[in-house]
């Protein structure tokens, strides 16, 4: 496997998890898994629940392009001399744009089947525009390239299929979806000495955003809906997890609605203060504009909590498992009051998201849905 970060490298977002649990599960099957990653600070190499981590150094000078231009460089090296080592690869499987270049450089090299995932596009990323900075036509480019060169295309969703076809002209005997999978988060807590952590009263109630503060996630879309349910449950408080170019504009926005005493914007947080909040939070929210999947919502339902999501969030069976608002600060206030009004609705819609995610969303069974596309290719 080739991706830019992994929970044993750097780790960025939602790829993170998927690589990493992904070729745990395959390596538990019985599979020889080598994922080639950026360093980060650790060393060049490890051996991890079976999985063979190769970090590999590159040059970290220049934009985001020029570094996945020497990330890609130094991956083609490591990959060569880990072939020498350790016997050919059956098949090789990238993550999104970022090693498309290292990929492309083996294949003229090489005949090997690969497989690329799509977790998202570009265009999905930006709000469902097609900017025309040279970065963003470089990187929309990578992504075509990296689909029309594979031998089968996974991505994690229907609503992702219809994207790559609309923006890249991908066929659907090409695509596979295979869904992201998620790891339980539940764990009992005392919500109230959780809240009390954060300046919260005990019986509050507390709406939770976590992910990347950007533009595409909505955030600023939560924050304009505060006034509207403060109208009808004054005490609700709401807290941000995560950083991005929308954090500091959010925190305005919050000043300017007069609603910051009912914020906490806490940025970065580590995994076990995320696990707690998950677990003490009454309803999560997640008001993407543009979603390809949907991993936290995955992790809120593993810890029985109900959400409230958007029509970007096909995985959201509407009224059992979550509510999906319209992209509008209106219809995210009316979803938030109407399950906080309702306690017993949060509780019968939380249980409903955890035993979907144990029925559909192990990741046993996601490693046995890749290993089906790699007998595709072979």
């Amino acid at each position: 496997m080739f991706s830019w970060e992994s929970m044993h490298s750097v780790r960025v977002g939602g790829i993170s998890p998927h690589v990493t649990f992904l070729a745990e599960s395959l390596a538990r099957k019985g599979h020889e898994v080598h994922i080639f990653t950026r360093p980060g600070w650790m060393r060049d190499y490890d051996f991890i629940n079976g999985v063979h981590y190769q970090r590999c150094p590159h040059d970290h000078s220049g934009g985001i392009i020029q570094q996945m231009n020497s990330m890609c460089e130094s991956m083609v090296d490591r990959f060569y001399a880990v072939e020498h080592l350790f016997g050919e690869f059956d098949v090789l499987h990238l993550h999104d744009w970022h090693p498309v270049l290292a990929m492309h450089q083996i294949k003229n090299g090489r005949d090997i089947p690969w497989v690329m995932t799509y977790h998202s596009t570009e265009y999905g990323r930006n709000g469902n525009v097609n900017h025309d900075s040279p970065e963003c036509k470089e990187i929309s480019h990578r992504e075509w390239l990296g689909g029309y060169e594979s031998s089968q295309i996974i991505t994690t969703s229907p609503h992702m299929v219809e994207e790559l076809k609309f923006v890249y002209q991908f066929l659907d005997d090409k695509t596979f979806i295979v869904p992201n999978g998620v790891n339980s988060i539940r764990k009992d807590v005392d919500a109230g000495e959780v809240k009390k952590r954060y300046s919260i009263h005990p019986l509050a109630p507390l709406i939770l955003f976590a992910g990347r503060m950007t533009y595409q996630k909505g955030p600023d879309l939560l924050v304009s809906s505060i006034n509207q349910v403060l109208d009808n449950h004054w005490d609700a408080k709401f807290v941000f997890i995560g950083e991005g170019d929308m954090r500091h504009a959010c925190q305005d926005m919050a000043y300017m609605q007069g609603v910051s005493d009912s914020c906490r914007f806490l940025g970065y947080v580590d995994d076990a203060d995320l696990v707690d909040l998950m677990n003490a939070c009454d309803i999560f929210c997640a008001p993407s504009r543009n979603e390809p999947f949907g991993i936290v919502i995955l992790e809120a339902w593993s810890a029985s909590k109900p959400v409230v999501g958007t029509h970007a969030h096909g995985i959201i069976d509407d009224f059992v498992d979550g509510i999906r608002a319209h992209f509008s600060p209106e219809s995210i206030a009316w979803c938030l009051n109407a399950l906080l009004n309702e306690p017993e609705t949060r509780e019968r819609m939380g249980e409903k998201g955890r035993a979907k995610v144990k029925r559909e969303f192990s990741w046993d069974r996601i490693g046995d849905e890749t290993l089906k596309v790699y007998r595709e290719v072979l």
